[in-house]
């Protein structure tokens, strides 16, 4: 019904913002993790999805459209429903989320508030065959400030040897994520740096 809401932020709280647009505040309901990055800005867009139920009507908002059709899919799975979503969509991002779900890591989409071991499996067994791999390991690895081809390789490296040496594959992206590239960066280097935020 609304695809998305374009105005200022007239006020940021606890899950929620209020973006007023053409003189009528809108309460939208995001996740924890959206919301830390919108802090400082005046005019925002957000992309929307509408739960109606008999006793309330929700808006719940997202910064990329990507990110809404992801949670569009993820409450098509049974037990999940928008706030659950939201819940998930505020401790993992949604690349996080994707990666965990393809690689079949029910131990970290577990750790996400309400969400069981069956739950978990449950997520992972809905949505696996829906998610591209490529698409998300590309999203997973681009960094602004960075050149994705140059970068993608060497990181798949150190992730698959993180792997190796036993850790999951979310958390092994994830280390890898945070290791800056040098000029002379290889993966080996990746992989040692890494390990330091895994120890």
């Amino acid at each position: 019904m609304i695809a998305f809401l374009k105005g200022e932020v007239a006020g940021i709280y606890d899950g929620q913002i209020v973006l007023e647009v053409n003189g009528v505040g809108y309460n939208i309901n995001m996740p924890a993790s959206s919301i830390d990055m919108i802090e400082g800005l005046s005019e925002l867009k957000v992309y929307t999805y509408l739960s109606v139920r008999e006793d309330a009507m929700w808006l719940y908002g997202f910064l990329t459209k990507d990110d809404l059709d992801f949670f569009k899919q993820l409450i098509q799975v049974n037990g999940i429903g928008p706030k659950g979503a939201l819940g998930i969509l505020s401790v993992m991002s949604s690349e996080d989320l994707k990666f965990a779900i393809l690689s079949s890591d029910a131990k970290t989409i577990s750790k996400c508030p309400g969400i069981g071991a069956k739950t978990a499996q449950r997520i992972i067994l809905d949505l696996k065959d829906k998610i591209d791999l490529a698409e998300t390991f590309e999203q997973k690895l681009s960094n602004k400030q960075e050149d994705v081809d140059a970068s993608t390789g060497i990181r798949q490296e150190a992730v698959e040897a993180l792997c190796a040496l036993g850790y999951s594959a979310t958390d092994a992206l994830r280390a890898c994520r945070m290791v800056e590239l040098g000029d002379d960066a290889d993966a080996e280097s990746i992989l040692k740096e890494a390990l330091k935020h895994l120890i």
